[in-house]
């Protein structure tokens, strides 16, 4: 489904209040800071896509600024993803500046401050993703924030395409579609990102790094196997037991601690989708649980809540936000 903004709606005098509001419902709080023009022009669609959200954003010369207190009341972290078209973007978080152009695509972390600027009008398309759906995808997701990814070539290209040529043909579809829709661009992201070696630094060696980044990869490729043991796993990567142990000494767990935390995230990003169908048994086993009594135990011990209260916080969200005015 698509809401759609524009400033044009509001008086001239009224249009910079309007904005705000509109990037607040839209993303979350901000501070803006308007250029010194007679009156402002903006527009935004946005569509849900389950768990993440598309929008494209086409304004004036802006400067949105994330504080401090901004975050007092935030719970659940999101990534911005953010694709400029027609100019350059500024942005500034954590001590880093980076510029990033049409041609490329940059990544910000809402749980931190930041300044992110445009001084010419400009069109972004923006997919918003919450932190842990992207976590279930790629290890350590903070280390994207402030880099800016290549989208002329490639799964970056492919990715950037598909938001494009996605967007036309949301309104459609059935929530169903647009979800699997959803799911589909966060997986290319994943790739997209996960193909940049600057994505592989860490403080391990380059080779380990590069082995640590395949074992993962192949773990979440068999996350439904339920027999993904420390042995399937090092003989899938074409390494021995003892190395694959020794590969996730700093990651602060073992490897099968890790595999679990890994099948609890999909099955989280499941439950917090209000159109999940699935019954929680299902989603376990589909996961590579054998046992649902075990699943809910190790659920709720990683998230502090049971499955079936996950699901009914979804779905009482999308309730209240379907009662919203």
């Amino acid at each position: 489904m698509r809401v759609s903004y524009s400033a044009a709606q509001a008086a001239p005098e009224e249009r910079k209040r309007f904005w705000d509001e509109v990037i607040s419902r839209t993303y979350f709080p901000l501070e803006l800071q308007f250029h010194d023009t007679p009156s402002f022009s903006g527009s935004v669609d946005a569509w849900s896509l389950g768990a993440v959200s598309l929008s494209r954003n086409v304004s004036d010369g802006m400067v949105y600024r994330r504080h401090e207190r901004h975050l007092l009341h935030e719970r659940e972290e999101h990534y911005l993803i953010t694709i400029p078209e027609r100019s350059e973007i500024c942005f500034t978080q954590d001590g880093k500046d980076v510029r990033c152009r049409p041609g490329a695509f940059l990544v910000e972390r809402s749980h931190l401050p930041y300044e992110f600027s445009y001084a010419d009008p400009n069109a972004l398309w923006v997919l918003k993703v919450p932190a842990a759906t992207l976590r279930a995808r790629i290890g350590h997701p903070e280390r994207l924030a402030t880099l800016s990814f290549d989208a002329t070539r490639g799964i970056g290209a492919l990715f950037v395409d598909m938001v494009r040529l996605a967007a036309p043909r949301l309104d459609e579809m059935d929530e169903a579609a647009r979800g699997l829709t959803g799911r589909h661009m966060v997986e290319l992201l994943a790739m997209s990102v996960e193909a940049d070696d600057r994505v592989l630094a860490s403080g391990a060696s380059p080779v380990q790094s590069a082995h640590l980044h395949r074992v993962e990869r192949f773990i979440r490729a068999h996350l439904a196997r339920s027999d993904l043991t420390p042995q399937t796993i090092a003989e899938g990567c074409g390494i021995s037991v003892r190395y694959l142990h020794q590969l996730f000494e700093n990651q602060g767990a073992t490897v099968s601690e890790w595999v679990r935390r890994q099948r609890l995230m999909m099955c989280d990003e499941a439950l917090s989708d209000p159109n999940c169908r699935q019954s929680i048994s299902d989603l376990a086993y589909q996961w590579g649980f054998s046992d649902q009594a075990q699943f809910s135990r190790h659920y709720k011990a990683f998230f502090g809540r049971t499955p079936s209260e996950t699901r009914a916080l979804a779905r009482a969200r999308l309730v209240a936000a379907a009662s919203e005015p």
